[in-house]
């Protein structure tokens, strides 16, 4: 007859790599700051680097425009407006607005454009071609989206002949890493079709995701155990198979949510996303000038 006594559980796998999977420097904020407040665009002409940020609703594209600037600040910024609503399942930003990044008083020279968030529904969120236009200069400040129709070229708000300082020299977009894994297909469709149309003109994406304390419960109690988590490595492969953006474009972030001071580990990780954006950014610019 066999033991009647109960077999020992085997051990659980551990969430956590032994080694880092990605090498960060947690110390680089004060050299990261000096750096992007020092940065001048490559092109004399143009006075500020634009940038686009697209991406589903909810996922913090107005609280990442709002987390780089408290890094700088040293204090929570909200500019960009934020909706804290329970259960809000539509885009709280209704119009294009760019959003300048402060250290101290002064203006640092790149420019964060905040678009009508992404939905899944063919006639809601922002149009697929609304986006299109508007990392092309197409779309002037203030334009409020139409759900259910995109901007054209016959309409009076359509830039026709945009200069090269008024087009955004890189999309990025905010994914929810809580999310990644449940996003609806429709919505990475929509993410395809605006990737491809802008990758044939030679336009750069990055892929900031975030809520990674929210999406891993190693990084909720220590952030600095974002590059070592198992979950998070995970969540970023499978957003750079669904998107189809390379893992060097992926940057993992805490937005600021419900802090009422600032935190370097916090101020770090975005910063670094920032530093990796901005120069991407000013390469296409170099592009732009040398075509």
């Amino acid at each position: 007859m066999g033991s009647s006594e109960s077999q020992p559980e085997p051990p659980r796998p551990s969430p956590e790599l032994d080694n880092p999977w990605r090498i960060f420097d947690w110390g680089q904020k004060a050299a990261l700051k000096e750096k992007l407040e020092n940065f001048a665009p490559s092109d004399p002409n143009v006075k500020d680097i634009k940038i686009l940020v697209a991406g589903q609703v909810g996922a913090g594209k107005s609280s990442f425009i709002n987390s780089i600037n408290s890094a700088f600040q040293g204090r929570i910024v909200a500019r960009a407006l934020v909706n804290s609503a329970e259960g809000g399942s539509h885009s709280f930003t209704q119009k294009l607005k760019g959003f300048t990044i402060r250290s101290g008083k002064r203006n640092l020279p790149f420019i964060f454009k905040d678009i009508m968030g992404l939905e899944p529904a063919a006639l809601l969120g922002s149009q697929t071609d609304d986006i299109i236009s508007a990392v092309f200069g197409h779309v002037q400040d203030g334009y409020k989206f139409n759900e259910e129709q995109s901007l054209t070229y016959e309409d009076q708000q359509f830039i026709t002949n945009p200069n090269l300082s008024d087009q955004s020299f890189c999309l990025v977009y905010i994914i929810d890493g809580n999310t990644v894994q449940f996003a609806d297909d429709r919505l990475i469709d929509k993410i395809k079709i605006i990737r491809k149309r802008i990758s044939d003109k030679g336009i750069p994406q990055v892929v900031v995701m975030t809520k990674v304390d929210e999406a891993c419960p190693l990084v909720k109690k220590d952030l600095k155990k974002v590059y070592t988590s198992k979950k998070i490595k995970e969540k970023m492969e499978l957003c750079s198979a669904k998107v189809g953006v390379p893992m060097s474009n992926i940057f993992p972030v805490k937005n600021y949510h419900d802090e009422i001071d600032t935190n370097d580990n916090v101020d770090v990780l975005i910063l670094k996303a920032l530093e990796q954006i901005v120069q991407i950014a000013d390469d296409r610019l170099l592009d732009c000038e040398n075509y």
